[in-house]
């Protein structure tokens, strides 16, 4: 598991994860501009969110969607630019995959437009049947 560098700190505690601080991230990312804090709240208050903090402010975070059974869906997971190239996405990647209430999942999956070689250095991989995924995308819904 990745280790976090000094001064910094990880935790799923629902009381300390900070909407507002992820609502500030998110509605300027390229995969919910201009999301709602409201959106945003109800979001991770129904998920298992994992954040970093570093002397108090929320500087990363990760939002899974689960049933803890069968499937999860990896969501929002950012580093803010100015503490980045520290390891803290492998860190939260590698948090979650350790989780004892997430093993024997069949499956997780996520979205990205960037970050391929961060989650494949996590063995994941492109989904070898793509034919059989679809989704319901409505990308302009907080516009």
């Amino acid at each position: 598991m990745s280790a976090l560098p000094p001064g910094y700190e990880i935790t799923d505690d629902p009381a300390r994860i900070d909407a507002a601080a992820a609502h500030a991230y998110l509605t300027h990312s390229y995969w919910s501009p201009g999301i709602p804090l409201e959106t945003v709240a109800r979001a991770i208050a129904n998920s298992l969110t994992v954040a970093i903090f570093h002397r108090g402010e929320q500087v990363a975070m990760a939002r899974l969607v689960t049933d803890f059974a069968t499937m999860a869906y990896l969501a929002d997971v950012y580093v803010l630019e100015e503490h980045r190239g520290q390891g803290l996405s492998h860190a939260l990647i590698d948090w979650l995959h350790a989780r004892p209430e997430l093993q024997g999942l069949r499956r997780w999956i996520l979205f990205t437009q960037d970050a391929q070689g961060l989650y494949a250095s996590h063995d994941w991989t492109p989904y070898a049947h793509p034919e059989r995924l679809m989704v319901r995308d409505r990308p302009d819904i907080y516009a």
